[in-house]
């Protein structure tokens, strides 16, 4: 008790030995201004002693401050520039809250100038990099998933559906603080037809704090889109690639009275082609023997999506009251044609040819309401209330001939030989979240959050597979499946944040969460999964800021990445005759311990991460189904996957007209595996690399050419060969503000292929061994577009958006 004791004394006393000075920015309706200049000036000459931009909440802290007379200066583009009253900073009066200061907006302004501060591309922070879309010539006109590709330590494989950050799946995808609950297609499908006009900034965020869910064990991607007052934006785009890409969005926000309502509105279009072909050898018992094939699909997807947001805001007196709506309805109709040839060591040969013809329909409603009140002190109330909506309908239609050199089938009646097969899938999840967050400074160097959170789910699912058999279809009960899944989540929070000095802040959290997820067959009763479980995530945070050029930071987090409900379920996904797809209800958590040491120096960052992911996911991999006749793809637990990786982001100008920016993932991997026919360990070097190339040029030019590429890795036992790509874009700023012209080119030198490899490194199910290459629609035809946007109406700060209780919900039906 008495060292407790006089460790608090000795916190206190080191925080009054240090100056700091803080406060607030803000509109005279209340609403805070972020990226606000804060000036420090001695009030002897005003000459400048320190600066700093308020933060989202138009927050500002000026620390490290020596003993002194000052005055403080508050600026923003469109407002009056405003300065404190002289004060004294003394060893005995050291901590000055300057309370709230209102800017209030010029009264003139200036025709035809436009003054715009550029935020670097990329930032490092305390839980990861954040990518400042807007910064970058290539961002109008691009999907979100294309901003994502660009992004240093992203890499998306399109073929598997699948994301993932600094080489580790178990990635989880927010959009404004909201996670996704999409299956992997659906959410790349959301992605593609996102537009990137709409994007403020990206955050990478691989050691997210104790205020989040603890899922995630790669971390998290959090997608900030733009919302502004009494502002509005058009934006149109037109392209080609191997077909026609179209998009088209509005937004409008107006401010009455201390109430602000905004609305916006995104349709897109995509037609598309992709292929994939292999080249295989395996042990086909139901064709009679070791086989080769070879093989090839051409895929022809046509993408409509629409989008609508709108919400309000209201401030009353110390109270916020929001809410939201956001909907969203897909339709991808796509077309497939397969033909394979299977030579197999009896001396038959067959051919295949398939034509396959689906339609995937589905819908997402989001409903949110928040309340916010201020406490005295600078404490703060949120409470969250989020319900979400999901169907899915995606029907499929199968005509193939399966026939032998002499034009027989294979021999018996195998109902997976019919010429005629159709499919069907559907899906309806609902979510109801509430959310409680508490936070109180206890002294002017010591902060206190905390918070409950409750989720409960309800998934029903209903697929099946049944093929042409004599004039009737027969149900092949061997890939049918009706499920109902519930689960009950609850979590606790805690964390503390403490300014040690003036130039050390340790944050400390612990998270408890408990979930019990059931699974049921409908039909047969059957309970697929029944599992309980209560975990502690603690984290921890120092910063050391050396000096004002150069910061330490330390982190450690643990995290967990549950198996999604599709990863669970039972379904079938009908491959071709001699393979499916499918979930596995022995699937058990990935448990990730992070360990990160970063430093920042001037505008370069480096950082090294070490981790331990105990049973890992790894999807789309090899197994036998119980009979041993039919090969199975689906999610596995590797026993473990070790990470040490190093990171740096090196922004270099060579002119006022010349920028670049370089970036480095990378180190050393190993995992374990058992559940291929022969267990394997194995230990690599991967990589990942990034860099823009940024000309300002005169007449409001710009030209930038960026590039990305991903190393060979591993997914499980499937060994991905590298892949990248170069892009190039045009932007021309008209004047008088009318608005954007922008042209752009992706895929420059058409690389875009995903080379995946099966029995590369150990002997797989039916000792498959596969090439099979999966080429982007760029690999045909380089994507042109072409884009005008136009922002009117005041900028203004930003609104007010709140943190949803469902923001951690959305990533589930399936996450990576």
């Amino acid at each position: 008790m008495k060292t407790t004791c006089c460790s608090l004394l000795l916190l206190l006393l080191l925080t009054e030995a240090f100056a700091q000075v803080s406060g607030k920015v803000s509109l005279p309706d209340g609403q805070p201004i972020p990226y606000a200049n804060v000036l420090l000036l001695k009030s002897a000459d005003s000459s400048l002693v320190k600066a700093a931009l308020t933060n989202e909440q138009g927050a500002y802290q000026l620390e490290d401050i020596g003993a002194g007379s000052y005055i403080l200066r508050f600026s923003y583009i469109g407002y009056i520039t405003a300065h404190s009253a002289v004060f004294v900073l003394t060893t005995t009066d050291s901590n000055r809250n300057f309370g709230n200061q209102v800017l209030t907006a010029q009264s003139k302004q200036l025709s035809e100038v436009v003054v715009r501060a550029e935020r670097p591309l990329l930032q490092q922070q305390q839980y990861g990099m954040v990518v400042n879309v807007g910064s970058s010539v290539l961002t109008k006109g691009s999907s979100v998933m294309e901003v994502l590709e660009r992004s240093p330590g992203v890499a998306i494989d399109r073929r598997a559906s699948s994301i993932a950050l600094n080489g580790k799946n178990g990635v989880m995808v927010m959009v404004n603080g909201k996670l996704m609950r999409l299956s992997g297609d659906q959410l790349l499908t959301l992605l593609q037809g996102m537009s990137a006009n709409d994007i403020e900034k990206i955050e990478l965020m691989t050691t997210p704090p104790a205020r989040y869910d603890a899922e995630g064990s790669a971390g998290m991607i959090n997608i900030v889109l733009k919302k502004n007052r009494d502002q509005g934006s058009i934006s149109l785009t037109g392209g080609y690639g191997w077909a026609e890409k179209a998009s088209g969005s509005a937004s409008l926000a107006h401010n009455i009275g201390n109430t602000n309502v905004y609305g916006a509105y995104t349709y897109s279009r995509d037609r598309s082609n992709v292929d994939w072909y292999s080249l295989a050898t395996d042990n086909v018992p139901v064709l009679g023997g070791y086989t080769a094939s070879l093989a090839r699909s051409d895929i022809q997807p046509t993408m409509n999506s629409h989008n609508v947001n709108a919400g309000f805001d209201a401030r009353i007196r110390s109270y916020t009251l929001g809410g939201s709506v956001s909907y969203n309805y897909s339709h991808v109709s796509e077309h497939v044609v397969n033909h394979a040839e299977y030579d197999v060591e009896t001396g038959s040969k067959y051919i295949l040819d398939a034509d396959i013809k689906g339609v995937n329909k589905w819908h997402n409603l989001i409903s949110s309401l928040f309340a916010e009140k201020t406490l005295a002190g600078g404490g703060q109330l949120n409470i969250a209330a989020d319900h979400l909506y999901y169907t899915n309908n995606k029907p499929t239609n199968v005509y193939s001939i399966f026939l032998d050199q002499n034009g027989n089938p294979p021999p018996g009646n195998d109902p997976r030989f019919s010429p005629d097969q159709r499919g069907t899938s559907n899906s309806r999840i609902q979510v109801a979240v509430g959310k409680i967050d508490y936070m109180q400074p206890l002294s002017p160097a010591l902060k206190l959050e905390t918070g409950v959170k409750g989720a409960f789910t309800k998934n029903t699912s209903l697929s099946g597979i049944e093929s042409l058999q004599n004039g009737q279809w027969v149900s092949r009960s061997t890939t049918n499946n009706h499920m109902i899944m519930k689960e009950n989540m609850w979590a606790a929070y805690t964390s503390l944040n403490a300014q040690l000095s003036a130039r050390v802040e340790l944050s400390a959290g612990v998270r408890y969460e408990y979930s019990r997820t059931k699974m049921n067959e409908l039909d047969t009763k059957a309970i697929i999964a029944d599992r309980k479980l209560g975990k502690l995530f603690p984290t921890l945070f120092l910063t050391w800021k050396a000096n004002e050029r150069s910061d330490l930071l330390l982190s450690y987090t643990k995290r967990i990445s549950r198996p999604t409900y599709n990863d669970l379920a039972s379904f079938v996904v009908y491959g071709d005759p001699t393979s499916v797809e499918t979930g596995n209800p022995l699937l058990r958590p990935t448990i990730t311990n992070t360990l990160k040491i970063g430093m920042n120096y001037r505008q370069y960052n480096f950082s090294i991460l070490a981790s331990r992911d105990d049973y890992p996911i790894a999807r789309y991999q090899i197994s036998a189904n119980a009979a041993g006749d039919l090969m199975v793809l689906s999610p596995q637990n590797l026993i473990y996957q070790d990470n040490l990786s190093f990171q740096t982001n090196m922004p270099v100008k060579i002119s006022s007209w010349y920028t670049m920016n370089y970036g480095f993932t990378g180190g050393w991997r190993q995992f374990k595996l058992d559940y291929t026919a022969r267990p394997v360990e194995k230990s690599y070097l991967a990589y990942a690399v990034n860099f823009s190339q940024l000309f300002t040029l005169p007449r409001s030019y710009a030209i930038e050419i960026s590039g990305w590429y991903n190393s060979t890795a591993y997914d499980g036992s499937k060994k991905v060969n590298g892949y990248g790509a170069v892009n190039g874009g045009v932007k021309k700023e008209l004047s008088r503000n009318r608005g954007t012209l922008q042209l752009s080119v992706l895929d420059i030198f058409k690389t875009i292929r995903i080379v995946n490899n099966y029995g590369a490194i150990t002997e797989e199910a039916f000792n498959l061994k596969s090439r099979v290459p999966f080429s982007t629609e760029s690999t045909r035809s380089q994507i042109i577009k072409v884009s005008y946007s136009r922002s009117f109406g005041t900028t203004r700060a930003n609104q007010r958006t709140a943190e949803s209780g469902s923001q951690d919900e959305r990533a589930r039906i399936r996450k990576f």
